[in-house]
């Protein structure tokens, strides 16, 4: 079975962290997962894209950074005509539109497509005018996409209702966005911190975007917050530049640190005491499922159906509503370290490790590839079977 997972590029991602390590899982159990990247740039060509082999049209200019899709959209149909795959892997909501795009152009050459919905799609957050266009486009997604993966089981109800298919188009894969040895590394390092520290430390990690509504967390903090507590803000992007200035508005300079983009931020997080996340809309993030396998303690807006289900109704962690800085400043004013059930919590990390689904994931792809014709899906096989049909392209190998 031969499966091409595409993407835009190594920028950062949460969505394409989770899809790179699933390639390499996938090429370690011996199956043919060839990667296609619209540009090769960004940071994480070097960590967790480091060694990682892939394919990449040539004359990917300044111009497909700025219009990324419509690259894809217009060099994608290329590449799986000439390394025709069997099943299509969309990492995330980010690329259902090229998922779509390669239905209308390829027709009844293009493979079936499983799609990862990674994110939120009742989008609260949307103004009323948007929710119509965003409702039809989803509709449009459940008549195109073979079959859809949800990441916790609340998703399975949204995903039906969303996009308007049946149940057994949808399956439910705990979001990899941890390993085994990773879970047992922060178990580790969480035990051997020994350091004294006066003050409580928060941490957050993300894409500095709006999406993550950093401002809301700096605006909470400023009212919750002791003098001694810090906040370390981990990850870049565009809204760096006004969040810094927020920060010196508010008085903060001296108590939050904005470390910027770290190659593997999960490792850090031990030397923190809570974990912080304000999003206005997520899926299942993965930030939260790390923290837990850390052990620290957690405050998160109630930015999806999965949220509840995630932090066990209030036994891993508090929800507040989205968009409410004043109960958010109120979380983090009565925020206590080391008050996690370390055990809870680390049955609750186990279940979302990488091992186990990228299993899964090629399950789902073999019922997929043996009736790609079919509308209803029989139930999983006993055991995976893939037949590597030939090697990876070689890193940056483009189609010619």
């Amino acid at each position: 079975m031969r499966v091409l997972t595409f993407l835009h590029s190594f920028e950062p991602g949460g969505v394409e962290r989770i899809a790179l390590r699933l390639v390499r899982q996938w090429r370690a159990l011996g199956v043919d997962a060839p990667l296609f990247l619209g540009r090769t740039g960004g940071e994480m060509l070097h960590d967790v894209g480091a060694g990682l082999e892939f394919i990449s049209p040539p004359g990917a200019g300044w111009l497909a950074a700025k219009m990324e899709t419509l690259w894809m959209i217009w060099t994608l149909p290329k590449a799986v005509r000439k390394l025709r795959p069997d099943v299509l892997f969309c990492a995330g909501n980010t690329y259902a539109v090229v998922a779509v795009a390669l239905k209308l152009l390829l027709g009844r050459n293009c493979p079936p497509v499983l799609a990862k919905i990674s994110n939120d799609l009742d989008r609260n957050d949307k103004p009323s005018w948007r929710r119509f266009p965003y409702r039809l486009w989803l509709k449009v997604q459940g008549r195109y996409l073979d079959h859809l993966i949800g990441m916790e089981a609340p998703m399975a109800d949204e995903i039906g209702e969303g996009l308007g298919v049946p149940a057994n188009r949808i399956t439910i894969i705990p979001d990899p966005a941890l390993s085994r040895p990773l879970i047992e590394k922060l178990r580790t390092n969480r035990r051997t911190i020994q350091d004294i520290y006066a003050g409580r430390r928060f941490v957050s990690i993300g894409r500095l975007a709006p999406q993550k509504n950093i401002a809301l967390m700096l605006r909470a903090f400023g009212r919750g917050a002791r003098r001694s507590d810090t906040l370390t803000i981990i990850g870049d992007g565009p809204e760096r530049p006004k969040l810094e200035i927020l920060a010196r508005r508010l008085g903060l300079a001296d108590q939050v640190t904005f470390l910027g983009y770290v190659p593997e931020p999960a490792l850090i997080l031990p030397k923190f005491d809570i974990l912080l996340l304000s999003s206005n809309f997520e899926g299942v993030p993965a930030v939260i499922l790390e923290g837990l396998a850390a052990g620290l303690s957690i405050i998160a807006t109630d930015c999806s159906r999965s949220m509840a289900t995630l932090l066990r109704h209030g036994a891993l962690g508090e929800l507040v509503p989205v968009g409410d800085d004043r109960l958010l400043a109120d979380a983090i004013a009565r925020a206590q370290p080391a008050s996690q059930d370390a055990s809870l919590s680390l049955a609750q990390a186990q279940r979302f490790t990488l091992e186990h689904a990228a299993e899964t994931y090629l399950r789902v792809m073999s019922r997929i590839e043996a009736n790609a014709s079919a509308h209803e899906i029989p139930p999983l096989p006993a055991e995976v079977r893939t037949v590597p049909r030939r090697q990876s392209n070689q890193p940056g190998e483009r189609i010619s």
